[in-house]
């Protein structure tokens, strides 16, 4: 569902060349769960930013479900990214004026869905959060929070999810039953699921771990 071939990254920080990434090449496939590890300013955000076509290589090519992201107009990339792929950030982004329905049905209005609210509610189940649906996201937890913000990146069953950080705003143990979710969630949706972390044991559920160095791939694990 995810492919990067040979990908460079290149960016000018006050006049000097930066290359966030450095012929990185990786897929994800439907139902597995990849992990890419390493330290801050190591280019996790970044790829993740070209795997869901929020940005673009300046070479090599990023395909998402066969489609290359390369030479696409704006509404070509809007519509790929709105039916292919979910978001999940560390700072879970949820609207603080909507209620948790509100949330999470919003990307089904903005499609043109009629039947927005009972997907939505189907969607806030799987997170087993029935009977919070009209609670402000003020009135959650963090964990709560993040289980809104999964149900809303799954809600038009994606065949690509991007998670920045997921639980870096969680403690230990809420982290591990958001990360067991989202795994469930994988499996269940045959979803590609591309996680980025700094943290080995968050990095540990995934299928397959990816380290990053400097803008390239020093290591692959799978399980």
């Amino acid at each position: 569902m995810v492919w990067l071939r040979n990908v460079v990254k290149n960016y000018s920080a006050d006049g000097q060349l930066v290359r966030a990434l450095d012929g990185v090449s990786l897929e994800v496939a439907p139902g597995e769960f990849v992990a890419v590890v390493g330290r801050s300013g190591c280019g996790k955000s970044t790829l993740l930013n070209l795997a869901g076509a929020m940005d673009f290589p300046t070479s090599g090519e990023v395909l998402l479900d066969r489609t290359s992201t390369n030479s696409r107009d704006d509404s070509t990339l809007t519509k790929l990214r709105r039916e292919k792929v979910g978001f999940v950030f560390q700072s879970f982004q949820l609207i603080n004026t909507l209620s948790v329905v509100e949330n999470v049905e919003l990307p089904i209005l903005l499609a043109g869905a009629s039947n927005a609210r009972a997907i939505a509610l189907d969607r806030i189940a799987s997170v087993e959060l029935a009977g919070l649906e009209h609670r402000m996201p003020h009135q959650l937890s963090g964990g709560q929070m993040q289980r809104v913000a999964i149900a809303r990146a799954l809600v038009n069953k994606p065949k690509i999810l991007l998670a920045d950080e997921p639980t870096g705003n969680l403690d230990t143990t809420t982290g591990s039953i958001i990360l067991g979710l989202l795994k469930r969630l994988t499996r269940e949706q045959n979803t590609a699921t591309l996680m980025a972390t700094h943290s080995a044991e968050a990095a540990a559920i995934a299928d397959t771990i990816v380290e990053l160095r400097d803008g390239k791939i020093t290591g692959v694990k799978r399980k």
